[in-house]
């Protein structure tokens, strides 16, 4: 019966570290770029747009080459958060692969 407990106790710990986890990749501030730094975009762990710079120089481009570089920014910090969270999540389970669209907590 004792294993049972320790069982559920260390369950319990890794919940809670996992919750630990998620809250602070929500705080996170993730920075991505396009064009050599020309755009620049944040975004929080929820993926929400924190801010975006471009540089006066686009204002000469054709709008659709800005409208590409905002989009490439955008995802080059979506990759970046999704890399964070791989990184974090990934020590929590030692390294653990867990199968394709397996998420966690449970």
């Amino acid at each position: 019966m004792n294993d049972i407990s320790e069982l559920m106790k260390q369950a319990k710990e890794m919940q809670e570290r996992f919750q630990k986890a998620q809250q602070d990749q929500l705080k996170q501030v993730i920075n991505g770029e396009s064009g050599a730094g020309l755009v620049k975009v944040s975004v929080n762990g929820r993926h929400e747009v924190l801010s975006v710079h471009l540089d006066p120089s686009l204002m000469q481009e054709d709008k659709e080459v800005v409208e590409d570089l905002i989009a490439a920014a955008f995802n080059d910090a979506a990759r970046k958060l999704e890399d964070k969270k791989q990184e974090a999540f990934g020590a929590m389970t030692g390294g653990i692969n867990l199968p394709q669209g397996f998420k966690l907590p449970f």
